[in-house]
Order: structure tokens, then sequence, then C-alpha cells
């Protein structure tokens, strides 16, 4: 018989919210929300969300990985960020229908072949069982070669949002979305867009 296919967490896991404690989730997918958390990535000076040991523990909560946080060290920090800025490239590479690093897609393997969390039917549901920021981070890579390697990676979008670096998976029916966020970037473009027009008005 053989062996079950043990999946990464799905996001409905995840606590619910666009923001949650400070990060955004707006991508549908892990691996792309962990890119999320270097903020202004486009900018000149972007602000790095994970900054602190502390911070990607708050991070691994919020992703709905971790119940409470699993204290990572300093060395999960660096893998963290090492395997962050991997999925990203590899992700706009995808966006932009370029070759992949040999570099990042080694990097997101080797990760993606360490021991994920494995479920747990809990009293309230679905929970992950401790297996330390490696297994945790092992779900994310995971998820990073499911998307990028299957045919939703055609579905890779990077949002529209003037200065918004964030990458999602359009999963509607039109492949027509724009936004990160319709309550974000997309509310923003939609009020920029009517003062253009009043202004225009005016003239």
């Amino acid at each position: 018989m053989a062996p079950r296919k043990t999946q990464a967490p799905e996001p409905s896991a995840a606590p619910a919210g666009e923001l949650r404690d400070g990060f955004k989730f707006r991508s549908g997918r892990l691996c792309l929300d962990l890119p999320a958390s270097l903020a202004a990535r486009l900018k000149a000076e972007p602000k790095d969300l994970l900054e602190t040991p502390h911070d990607l523990g708050r991070w691994l909560v919020a992703a709905g990985l971790a119940a409470k946080d699993p204290k990572p060290t300093d060395e999960d920090l660096r893998h963290a960020r090492e395997l962050r800025e991997a999925l990203y490239r590899l992700a706009v590479a995808r966006l932009r229908s370029e070759g992949l690093d040999s570099k990042d897609r080694a990097l997101v393997n080797r990760w993606a072949a360490e021991p994920p969390p494995a479920p747990q039917l809990g009293p309230e549901g679905l929970t992950w069982t401790r297996g330390g920021v490696h297994s945790l981070l092992a779900a994310v890579a995971r998820d990073g070669v499911e998307l990028l390697g299957g045919p939703l990676a055609e579905r890779i979008r990077n949002c529209e949002g003037e200065s918004c670096a964030l990458l999602f998976v359009d999963t509607s029916r039109s492949g027509q979305r724009r936004w990160c966020s319709m309550s974000g970037c997309g509310n923003k473009a939609k009020v920029e867009e009517f003062r253009r027009r009043q202004r225009g008005e005016g003239g």
C-alpha cells in the first residue's frame, strides 16, 4: 500500500483575516505569505518584519502553523529568511515565465525534504504536532514546491498596487484579479481613480 501524502497545513487552518499580528496574509498560499514578511520590498529601504527570532515565532503562529511561539533560534531566523527569498525569486521567475535558479530550487527542495508537522485530530478539530521550527519551515517549502511545480504556477500574480510587491495566486474564475486585496490596494486604487476623475471634471 502506497504511503499517504502528508499535506502542509491549509490556509483555512490559520487564524482568519488578511492582517494578523502585523503580518499580511493575502496571497492564498503560505509560500507566498512568507515573502510578504519583507515589507516595502520594492522601495530603497524595505522593512524586514522578521527582524528577530521572536518575530519569526509570531509569524508561524499567525500563519496557523503553530499554536504558540515555537521559540526560534537565530539560526532558524537565518534559515527562514533564506527560504523566504528563494521562494520569492522562484515565484517571480514563474510569474515572468523565466527559468528557475538552480540554487534556489536546491534550497527549497532541501527544506521540502525535511519531515513536516503531522496532522492530529484535537478536541476542537485539526491541529499540528510540534516538530520544531524546521518542520514548520518544511511545510512552507512543500507548499512552495506544490505551487511552483503545479498548474497554479500560471496563476501567480504581482499586485498592481503602486509600490506593492506582494504576490498572490489568482483563483478567480476570470483569471483577471489585479490586487493582493480589494480592501487594501484595490480600494486605494479606486479612491485614486475617483480623485483623478474629479480633478479632470474640475479642470
